[in-house]
Order: structure tokens, then sequence, then C-alpha cells
């Protein structure tokens, strides 16, 4: 089994507020669960409304998946023209792995 996680540092556009903040934020969250079929959730900078800490993360059978799946995720994020992707950090296990 292979664990696979994205987590991406993201500077919002024209967002004046945190409510802005997560009317930007929660849909692209949901197109990530939805569209990849992968775990997603806000995970930093919960208090700046500019800036979105979201990560990612996949269960899979085999590795080239895992990898395809979260390259998928990222151009797909990279892509939105609301966000600017500052930055992406990315991890990948296989379940035995010490």
């Amino acid at each position: 089994m292979w664990i696979g996680w994205l987590e991406f540092d993201l500077l919002l556009g024209d967002v004046r507020s945190l409510k802005q903040k997560r009317s930007a934020v929660r849909p692209l969250i949901a197109e990530l669960a939805r569209k990849f079929a992968v775990s997603a959730a806000e995970t930093g900078c919960h208090e700046l409304y500019r800036r979105a800490g979201i990560g990612i993360a996949i269960v899979s059978p085999d590795q080239a998946h895992a990898v395809s799946v979260l390259d998928a995720a990222e151009r797909l994020v990279a892509a939105r023209p609301e966000f600017e992707l500052l930055s992406t950090r990315r991890g990948l296990r296989r379940s035995t792995d010490d």
C-alpha cells in the first residue's frame, strides 16, 4: 500500500475577509476530493485571509497511481486563476517503510 500527500501554500487574489477566503477555498477542496477521490482539507494559515494551506492525501495499491493522482491534483491547483501557488510539498511512502 502506498500513501501520498501534497501540501499547497496558496496566495488568494482579491480576498478581503475570512468569509471571502472560505468561499474561495471550500469549492477547491470539494473539487479535489470529488475529482480525485482524495482526502482534502484546509491545513494551514487559518487566521490569514489572503493565504491558505491545503493538504490532500491518497492511499493507493501501487506507486504509479498515487503519483499520477498527486500530479493531476497539483496541475489542477496551479491552473486556477484565483490562486497563486507559492509552493508545494509532496510525500510518498510505502506502508511497510519504517
